[in-house]
């Protein structure tokens, strides 16, 4: 099923934005990024993140990234889902320097982040991702071609009952700014089966 972009709102607006036969054009502003406190200590809260709102149980959302234009270290774009600024993950990759870049995810639970991640190689320049939901508990997948995914991270939510926000972002922690692109965004019924053994979904 493909997004209704009229249920999407900001959080916080990029530099420029332009939305147009289901693509949307993000340009980033220096020095926005979401991280807290682990390890650098400090708190940053500041990047752009397009939402929508749904207290549906069992979904998976899907979107294609393009980052071509990204260019200095960090500079990154994917898929969020931000419940406030202490709680929220994302699934991304970053750029590091000519020859390669860091495909990851961050969660964020309580105020507290953790980062996993592997290298790319730096010739990759568009990545799908594949966010899916089972209640509180979450999924980030990747794919080269929006066909084969594969497994980035599972993980649980402590306020990821309920209602929820989730979507795409875009961000430059330092003095850079690029241009991403997210396209063939789409909502399917929930693509994370229930492990062998597990009781079905509920209905």
């Amino acid at each position: 099923m493909e997004i209704d972009l009229s249920k999407f709102k900001w959080t916080r607006e990029p530099e420029s934005c332009v939305i147009q036969d289901g693509v949307i054009e993000i340009t980033t502003k220096p020095h926005t990024d979401l991280w807290q406190r682990t390890y650098y200590h400090f708190r940053n809260d500041n990047a752009p993140v397009f939402q929508m709102e749904t207290e549906e149980k069992y979904f998976s959302f899907i979107v294609k990234t393009d980052f071509r234009e990204s260019h200095h270290r960090f500079d990154q774009c994917g898929i969020v889902m931000y419940l406030d600024s202490e709680n929220w993950l994302k699934g991304s990759v970053e750029y590091e320097n000519e020859e390669y870049q860091h495909l990851g995810s961050v969660v964020t639970n309580q105020g507290y982040s953790d980062w996993a991640t592997t290298v790319i190689d730096a010739s990759v320049k568009s990545m799908w991702y594949r966010f899916s939901r089972r209640e509180d508990d979450y999924c980030i997948e990747c794919s080269s071609d929006g066909i084969r995914f594969q497994q980035m991270r599972i993980c649980h939510m402590q306020k990821g009952d309920g209602k929820i926000r989730f979507g795409i972002y875009a961000c430059s922690p330092e003095d850079s700014s690029f241009k991403a692109v997210f396209s063939d965004m789409k909502l399917t019924e929930c693509q994370w089966k229930a492990h062998d053994g597990q009781q079905p979904d509920e209905v």
